[in-house]
């Protein structure tokens, strides 16, 4: 595979713009080789944190860097490299962040939503490697998805694609019920707490995870009806209790209007470590490949 041949060489920098934490690794060959990480700031000064940033980033790049790419918890505009309203900086309320970058670095610098990242970095360092169409499915406090398309992410215009978590379900939205938010927001627990309970065999824990299946089951068939992907990888926290709601969840979608897709859909949890790195890092190789 061409992209496959890509990656092999060339010394890319993936940014993960975290919950209370900035990470930028140096990934090589298929591995993160070198990382630096800070405390994101908490300051009204949105240029401290982009100083920061940049910090971090000159401390992992070499010469023999070739690009960059950054994964953030918010809107973009991934063609210009704008960040809107990050969640975590609230000084970032629009930021031109490639522009910025790319006159420091003088590199090509690639961002785009934490979702997509994640579906990228399977198609280039992890289970995807084996799919041309796939969604990668995040599920953990919310539930967002990017989606691979002929082999690259599918382009559109402000990262919206994937939020399946935002589509009216019953009287809430889905993600309240097909997330780890389902836990908290029904039985007043946290979903690891509850995943320990259940296989302690503790029956009401046992439940609550058949029903969060059903939930999930119907997000499901929402997505291969928009989608019809040929798989779809999860991640994410509730990803790590999959054996506690993946039977609920399949007996849900053969539910569905179309047998043939039910039977050709393959359904995989990540294994990727440093996905968030390498997702980031991953956006260069799908833009140039």
């Amino acid at each position: 595979m061409e992209s496959e041949n890509k990656l092999k060489g060339q010394a890319v920098i993936g940014v993960d713009m975290g919950g209370t934490n900035i990470r930028a690794g140096k990934i090589l060959n298929d591995s993160v080789v070198s990382t630096q990480s800070g405390r994101v700031p908490k300051t009204s000064d949105a240029g401290q944190v982009t100083g920061m940033l940049i910090d971090l980033i000159s401390s992992v790049k070499d010469q023999d860097t070739a690009g960059i790419g950054i994964g953030v918890p918010s809107l973009v505009d991934s063609e210009k490299g704008i960040v809107y309203n990050v969640q975590n900086i609230p000084s970032w309320k629009e930021v031109y962040l490639k522009d910025i970058l790319e006159k420091e670095f003088n590199l090509p610098v690639y961002i785009n939503n934490d979702a997509n990242c994640f579906a990228v970095g399977e198609r280039f360092f992890g289970k995807g490697k084996d799919y041309d169409d796939f969604v990668g499915l995040i599920c953990g406090t919310g539930l967002g998805a990017g989606i691979i398309k002929n082999g690259h992410l599918m382009p559109d215009r402000n990262c919206g694609s994937g939020e399946f978590g935002e589509i009216p379900y019953l009287d809430k939205i889905t993600e309240y019920y097909a997330s780890g938010q389902f836990f908290s927001n029904v039985y007043n627990e946290d979903g690891d707490t509850m995943a320990g309970k259940a296989r302690e065999n503790d029956k009401t824990a046992i439940m609550a995870f058949g029903e969060f299946g059903v939930h999930l089951g119907k997000a499901i068939k929402t997505i291969m009806l928009a989608v019809d992907p040929a798989a779809i990888i999860m991640g994410g926290g509730a990803s790590l209790s999959f054996d506690l709601f993946s039977e609920a969840m399949w007996k849900e979608i053969k539910n569905f209007p179309y047998p043939r897709s039910v039977e050709n859909l393959e359904i995989l949890t990540t294994q990727t470590q440093e996905i968030a790195l390498l997702g980031a890092a991953a956006l260069y190789f799908n833009a140039t490949t």
